[in-house]
């Protein structure tokens, strides 16, 4: 009688664990935040990084990591069961030191345009929330081929894309950017520089001679045409706008503000 109770009990002893969502997440970077908002999981999340605010109501989160790293005081009184880091923007040692607490830590690190979609799939695995997940990365591919079929045949257009004037800082090859700037049809002229994010003269600039200027900024056209103004003489390239949060933020926002920015390009594609 035992050995049959035994064998009835056993399915229940050897059977698979199901998996168990998170319940308590904290972020530590802007476009984690975003993801579980994406996500549908915003109930869950306790905690952010600093300039998470997109949408607007994560700003109203406790923020428990800055560019200084993580407040680990602040963060252990949450009591997360899931903490989403970055890996190019948190500091390694903080990572490590997340794991030697015994918390779940998962790593985002998106090299290409792809890779957000494949991150956010296993995140929305860990919170529970495969079905909305597939759905938004279904839409987010499907839109990422469509501007990539439009522009991948047309003629490159040579860009000087920057983030800020003081320093003139550019792109290299192997910057996020570039890989934006691909789908459009579009190259840095400082794509054979050594280092990813070079800081350059107006006057190597001027050499290259772009076919258009692109600043990753909110400021108005005018307000960036300012600093041109004195080398007009010298550079005729028209300057655009890019939206920097949204093309520099790996969320689901990216394929918009990649489709604006194309057209923007393709409007002086000569």
């Amino acid at each position: 009688m035992k050995k049959q109770l035994l064998w009835l009990l056993m399915p229940l002893f050897f059977a698979p664990l199901q998996a168990l969502s998170a319940e308590r997440i904290v972020t530590l970077s802007p476009h984690l935040t975003e993801w579980v908002y994406s996500l549908a999981a915003q109930d869950r999340l306790v905690g952010v990084s600093a300039f998470s605010d997109y949408p607007a109501q994560a700003a109203e989160l406790p923020v428990i990591a800055d560019y200084q790293g993580v407040d680990f005081t602040a963060l252990m009184a949450l009591e997360p069961d899931l903490v989403l880091a970055w890996g190019g923007g948190n500091k390694p040692q903080d990572i490590a030191r997340l794991k030697s607490l015994g918390l779940e830590v998962y790593i985002s690190q998106p090299q290409t345009l792809d890779d957000i979609g494949t991150e956010l799939l296993e995140v929305a695995a860990l919170t529970g929330q495969t079905d909305i997940g597939q759905t938004l990365v279904t839409g987010y591919r499907h839109e990422l081929e469509q501007i990539k079929q439009q522009y991948q045949h047309l003629a490159p257009v040579k860009v000087f894309y920057y983030m800020w004037s003081q320093p003139l800082m550019t792109i290299g090859k192997g910057a996020w950017a570039n890989k934006i700037l691909a789908s459009c049809g579009a190259e840095s002229v400082f794509i054979d520089s050594p280092i990813d994010y070079p800081e350059v003269s107006v006057k190597q600039v001027l050499l290259r001679q772009p076919e258009l200027l692109i600043a990753a900024s909110d400021q108005s056209v005018e307000t960036l045409e300012h600093f041109w103004t004195p080398h007009r003489s010298v550079i005729k390239a028209p300057l655009v706008t890019a939206d920097a949060n949204a093309l520099h933020r790996f969320t689901l926002r990216i394929t918009q503000a990649i489709d604006t920015l194309c057209q923007r390009i393709d409007s002086y594609r000569q």
